[in-house]
């Protein structure tokens, strides 16, 4: 019996972290050397799969929530990357403390962790909507753990290849090659007190944030007490000796009482291996039976049957539908998307990455988690921080910095496991307008130095924006908004500082771009770059 529990354990620790490191690696992985097909990690995701609202994502949701009515919460312990960094802090734990680290049993925190969820359900279906800040996206569990990876650990990732770099390039080697590291303030605060926050808690007490905080962790909780197979204490050998609950970081296990709240195990299976009296087993309930043969009674008991009324299954169907409506629920809200007054450089409006169809749409179904941003190979998505307003804090907004949106590229609207980004064929993305472009005339270098440039024009892939006459053999940019997609090569290529003379500005809800004429374009040369 100890082999068959040590290979439960073993099983789920192995799953466990090819899953951890996969996911941990496709946001990492700055030079987007594993494929985009790996997206699925994030797809398969509860509160993602559930307010992605598409088929595959309520397929998702549900097949889940099955998994956990057969086995309990195996989502948390193996599929979620927020329960397996909690792990792996409570191992380091434990190789710092040794012997003497012990968990204890604690009364559940229900009436916390159900006020939580309620709180998140009606923010995100009015609040969130309202213009006010999202709670949402700061204790979604993927999401959370998300920007963990795209601001702490990539960046120590980059670093680390930096450092490779100049060490092998010092010897004439060029296999590595340097990444820049970009850095954005208020993500990187989030991300470092979720580190902490969460990691402490995990360190001292175990799965803490999965039973008193998560989202996940409360639904999926519910779910696992009726699940089929469950870890049980077989009454007859155990002594209430509490090596059980010493070794259980969900603090679920009362030895005293012969009693397990199934709602915060996690199925981590540490408790089955410390059993010395082998009590304890992963097993189905079994009835008991009672049969009379003569005189003779023959009666098989593992455990009493619990009663389960009906009140708890109409409970149970209504959780579930709920779940899986929420999508629905949500496409109701409305929100005010705040503007605050304030202009950073020339524009008014942000830009939406591509795939979100409009502001309104990003702000219902996206999560934070980052991983458009961090997949992004051009660096154009960033974190908002104001641009939405509060309710989009953290959400992706491009911006034209360190590069334009390249124009064939649909890596972003491919890897979004919410259906904040719909998926993108390449000509759709050519056609889809997230801006128009706006021109400066008289800040433009043809106007204020009287030199040649045309760099706006030899970026820009749709014909948006030409070169004309101006005087002297000079000429300048003129534009076309119908073309335009809003792509921003011509803002990132453009000199002139602190403002750029051409810019995009975005579009609250994307449109049509026309597309190009065909035939002769005509060719401009230009003697010497102006500057």
């Amino acid at each position: 019996m100890k082999k068959s529990i040590n290979l439960l354990k073993i099983l789920r620790v192995t799953l466990a972290v090819i899953m951890f490191s996969l996911l941990t690696f496709f946001f990492v992985d700055f030079t987007n050397s594993l494929s985009s097909k790996w997206h699925v990690l994030a797809h398969i995701q509860f509160i993602p799969a559930v307010l992605n609202g598409a088929l595959a994502g309520i397929l998702i949701a549900a097949a889940i929530i099955l998994l956990t009515l057969l086995f309990g919460r195996i989502y948390c312990s193996v599929i979620c990357p927020m329960g397996v960094f909690q792990d792996i802090a409570a191992w380091f734990s434990k190789k710092i403390g040794g012997k003497k680290k012990k968990y204890s049993y604690s009364k559940p925190k229900t009436v916390l962790r159900w006020s939580v969820l309620a709180v998140l359900i009606l923010s995100a279906i009015t609040i969130g909507f309202s213009g006010y800040f999202n709670p949402v996206s700061l204790l979604e569990p993927y999401s959370a753990f998300g920007r963990m990876a795209t601001h702490i650990f990539r960046p120590i990732y980059q670093f680390g290849n930096n450092i490779l770099e100049a060490i092998f390039t010092s010897f004439g080697d060029y296999t590595f090659y340097k990444s820049e590291i970009f850095f954005n303030l208020t993500s990187f605060l989030v991300a470092i007190i979720t580190f902490f926050g969460i990691g402490f808690f995990a360190f001292r007490n175990g799965r803490t944030f999965c039973n008193t905080l998560c989202p996940t962790g409360t639904i999926l909780g519910f779910a696992s007490k009726f699940s089929l197979f469950k870890i049980r204490i077989d009454t007859e050998k155990c002594n209430s000796c509490g090596l059980c609950a010493a070794k259980c970081k969900a603090a679920c296990i009362n030895s005293k009482e012969h009693k397990i709240d199934y709602s915060r195990c996690v199925d981590c299976f540490d408790c089955l291996g410390s059993c010395k009296k082998n009590a304890l087993g992963f097993s189905v309930k079994k009835k008991e039976v009672k049969e009379v043969r003569g005189v003779k009674e023959v009666r098989e008991v593992i455990e009493v049957k619990e009663k389960v009324d009906a009140d708890k299954r109409k409970f149970i169907a209504t959780g579930l539908f709920t779940a899986l409506s929420l999508p629905t629920l949500l496409a109701q809200g409305k929100e005010i998307i705040l503007k605050g007054g304030q202009k950073i450089r020339t524009r008014k409006t942000p830009l939406s990455p591509p795939g979100s169809q409009s502001h309104e749409h990003l702000l219902k179904k996206c999560t934070a988690c980052h991983l458009c941003i961090s997949r992004c190979p051009s660096k154009v998505l960033k974190p908002a921080f104001a641009e939405y307003g509060l309710a989009g804090m953290m959400m992706p907004t491009m911006k034209f910095d360190d590069g334009f949106c390249n124009y064939s590229c649909t890596e972003c609207s491919s890897v979004c496991p919410n259906g904040a980004l719909l998926p993108l064929t390449k000509e759709q993305k050519k056609a889809t307008q997230m801006g128009k472009v706006q021109f400066n005339r008289d800040i433009c270098v043809v106007v204020q130095q009287e030199h040649n440039c045309g760099a706006c024009s030899e970026h820009c892939p749709t014909q948006a924006v030409k070169m004309m006459p101006y005087k002297d053999g000079l000429t300048i940019p003129t534009i076309n908004t119908d073309l335009c997609i809003g792509c921003g090569g011509c803002e990132f290529i453009c000199p002139v500082r602190p403002e750029r003379a051409i810019f995009i500005e975005g579009n609250e809800k994307h449109e049509e771009a026309k597309v190009q004429q065909e035939g002769k374009v005509e060719k401009i040369v230009i003697d010497g770059f102006g500057f």
